[in-house]
């Protein structure tokens, strides 16, 4: 169910987006309060789960992780065991920046980054070793156009 919030906390969860490294003063000015009631604002967002992990978000090229694939997989099973253990091997996976479950006739859709094709081929061969895939299908970004975590708030 979502939670209630009001258009102080859009505007303090846009600030937080746009850049949560703000001190509590410049989060505060941005939306026009104080910073008391900034500060538990923010808190009462944590605890209600609005505001999950904070991290940094590093440019993946600059670190030399030039290839990002999206993988297509499609399986001939479905049960529990076989699900458990696929997720077991995402989870494992460093590579793996998103795993989706779909609907249609993919089953489920990766974003994998690596250094290259050589390193995605060896994250494949680790792949199906470790699990059944019926089918897999990757596909090469040429060009990342937009990435954005954040949420139209406002």
């Amino acid at each position: 169910m979502p939670v209630r919030i009001d258009e102080i906390d859009r505007k303090i969860l846009h600030s937080l987006q746009v850049d949560a490294s703000q001190s509590l003063d410049e989060i505060a000015k941005a939306v026009g309060s104080s910073k008391t009631p900034v500060w538990n604002r923010i808190r009462k967002l944590k605890s209600a789960g609005v505001i999950g992990q904070q991290t940094v978000i590093l440019d993946a090229e600059a670190l030399g992780f030039e290839a990002c694939f999206f993988v297509l997989i499609r399986t001939s099973e479905h049960d529990n065991d076989w699900q458990g253990q696929f997720l077991a091997t995402l989870l494992a996976r460093d590579e793996v920046q998103e795993a989706h479950r779909l609907a249609g006739d993919i089953d489920y859709i990766l974003k994998v980054r690596v250094r290259n094709a050589r390193a995605y081929d060896k994250f494949y061969q680790a792949l199906i070793s470790e699990v059944k895939i019926f089918n897999v299908t990757a596909l090469l970004s040429m060009e990342e156009i937009k990435c954005s975590l954040e949420l139209p708030l406002v």
